[in-house]
């Protein structure tokens, strides 16, 4: 039986977008935790309250969905013309490990607004009213965002009138550019690693789809809703309350995953939850979002459900919102086919919370397809702060 005191670490519990996590400057963790390895992973997990079979993170600050199972480290930056390096961690909520092989999207707007917070961003690149532009080098994926943080009276300013559906109150908000958000050949090879805007993808024990395979933001297999029995309108409980259906969907995202190059083996999907995420879209439809909100088809262009850790996520990854609005812009993919076809720069979708509008600057050179950037609206906002406590042999 363990008998060895909790040790405290400064901590802050953050929202960012539409997920929430526990965030910490890097020279904060203890020793063992401020390189990658087996403590940190102990660490975070033991902090958010996994593995946990009952998948409630009741002994820990997580919130047993993927969207509130998530840690991020800042520090200094080590890049020219970058102010912080961040790192994200998505913890597993029922198995013990933390996938390190994306971003978050959502997060990154609390990466921009935290590093301010944090006292990471000069003093002298803050204004004392107006908005700070805070450069952060994406460390998972080794990328740019820049945020648009407001500042009022030399502090972050957290609350306003800005809505984001998905987030229960208003807040400010923070524009987020993702520069350069496409795969630039490290797994993939390029934005579609299969060189083709759209495969058929043959899924073993259920069929083959058309799909759209990209890696922009974060890799996404993208299928049509009807293809796989869906309507498009489905909210949260629709698939998530269904086994056999989640099952499926993993499915698919395993046979994407290979198609892609991200793994080589199913078996290593089991290591892989986070990327590539798997994502089904629709032409405009009404429907009524879990809010009780009314989403008009003439509202929107399509909608889109995606999956994160295995499960429909209740709004839209950032990441994903920044894969959707990229293949969007690019004529021919199924996404852009939703959108009813043609060249466009921004694009707004349905999601199960309600809708969402995200821009991308797409071109193609020599026949390949890039994107620029992707631009986007979240928000941020402080939950808590002062030090999480962890048994003192939780990561030894």
């Amino acid at each position: 039986m363990s008998t060895a005191p909790q040790i405290r670490i400064p901590a802050t519990y953050m929202r960012g977008g539409t997920s929430k996590g526990v965030f910490f400057r890097l020279q904060d963790l203890p020793d063992s935790c401020q390189v990658p390895g087996e403590a940190r992973d102990k660490l975070f997990m033991r902090i958010i309250g996994s593995p946990d079979p009952y998948s409630a993170h009741t002994d820990g600050m997580g919130g047993a969905t993927s969207s509130t199972s998530k840690c991020v480290i800042l520090s200094a930056s080590s890049q020219p013309d970058h102010d912080v390096d961040y790192l994200y961690g998505q913890v597993s909520i029922d198995s013990a490990f933390v996938d390190w092989s994306g971003n978050c999207g959502n997060l990154s707007t609390g990466a921009g607004a935290f590093a301010i917070h944090a006292g990471l961003v000069e003093q002298s690149r803050i204004p004392e009213n107006g908005v700070c532009v805070v450069r952060i080098w994406q460390a998972n994926i080794q990328k740019t965002i820049i945020a648009h943080v407001p500042i009022t009276n030399g502090q972050v300013q957290e609350t306003g009138d800005f809505e984001l559906d998905g987030v229960t109150f208003p807040a400010a908000e923070i524009v987020l550019e993702f520069i350069d958000p496409s795969d630039d050949g490290e797994e993939g090879g390029s934005m579609f690693p299969t060189g083709n805007l759209v495969d058929d993808l043959e899924v073993p024990g259920i069929g083959t789809f058309k799909a759209t395979m990209i890696t922009a933001g974060i890799p996404t297999v993208f299928v049509n809703a009807e293809d796989i029995g869906y309507e498009g309108t489905e909210l949260r409980e629709d698939i998530n309350s269904d086994a056999a259906a989640l099952a499926r969907l993993e499915t698919i995202r395993v046979a994407g995953a290979l198609r892609m190059g991200l793994i080589t083996t199913p078996e290593e999907a089991l290591k892989r939850q986070h990327t590539p995420k798997v994502a089904f879209v629709s032409v405009a439809k009404s429907y009524k979002a879990s809010s009780g909100k009314q989403i008009n088809a003439a509202d929107v262009d399509l909608l889109v459900r995606a999956l994160s850790m295995g499960k429909l996520h209740h709004a839209m990854m950032g990441t994903c919102a920044v894969a959707i609005g990229t293949a969007a812009a690019i004529p021919g993919t199924l996404v852009n086919l939703a959108a009813g076809g043609g060249e466009r720069t921004a694009v707004t979708f349905g999601h199960p919370s309600g809708s969402l509008r995200v821009g991308a600057e797409a071109r193609q050179v020599g026949g390949e397809w890039g994107v620029t950037k992707a631009i986007m609206s979240r928000s941020a906002r402080i939950l808590m702060e002062g030090w999480v406590r962890v048994p003192g042999d939780a990561f030894q």
